[in-house]
């Protein structure tokens, strides 16, 4: 098994691996080159695509956007993600349809080891995030590794998700906890 592989099937992997760095040198450059669009840049659309594979035309990833592969990234349609974005995707980073995602929301898969020792080597393992349907993150957002946050959530600004936040609920907080079940007519 490649380390790419055992980084996306959340095994201990070095992150210093030539492949593994080949591709966050590729998303580097594509992330630098968007730093200078607007999504109205004519080559806003193409380089996207090129970053997030699959990336719905309905959906948006307002520049500057920063992530350290983007083909570990999944994103819904008429998904929209503002200015500042920081996706760390050696794990898979979901977000569903019809999501707001508020300027400098952070969403971080890799998980280092808890022992020091370990720690001083260059390996880490990675957890994949997974944002549900109609949700709202507001400004500044931290998703930690490993989280899902159910559909129709909103997170408060500067909230910082450790744990599942379960469907229909408002989370605000550091760390983010239910403040209340959102109620919606069917």
């Amino acid at each position: 098994m490649t380390e790419f592989e055992k980084m996306r099937s959340q095994q201990l992997y070095n992150f210093e691996n030539k492949d593994v760095l080949k591709h966050v040198d590729k998303a580097n450059r594509i992330c630098a080159r968007l730093s200078n669009l607007t999504v109205n840049s004519p080559e806003y659309r193409s380089l996207i695509e090129e970053l997030v594979p699959g990336i719905p035309a309905s959906s948006t990833i307002n520049p500057p956007f920063h992530c350290d592969f983007g083909n570990g990234i999944r994103i819904g349609k008429h998904t929209f993600i503002n200015y500042d974005a920081v996706m760390l995707d050696g794990g898979i980073i979901t977000i569903g349809s019809h999501c707001k995602i508020g300027p400098r929301c952070q969403f971080y898969t890799p998980q280092h080891p808890i022992d020091y020792k370990e720690r001083e080597m260059p390996v880490e393992t990675c957890l994949p995030i997974t944002i549900g349907d109609n949700c709202w993150l507001g400004g500044g957002v931290i998703v930690c590794p490993g989280v899902t946050i159910g559909d129709r959530c909103i997170i408060a600004a500067g909230s910082v998700v450790t744990r599942n936040i379960p469907s229909d609920s408002l989370a605000a907080g550091n760390p983010a906890v239910v403040k209340r079940s959102l109620q919606h007519e069917q």
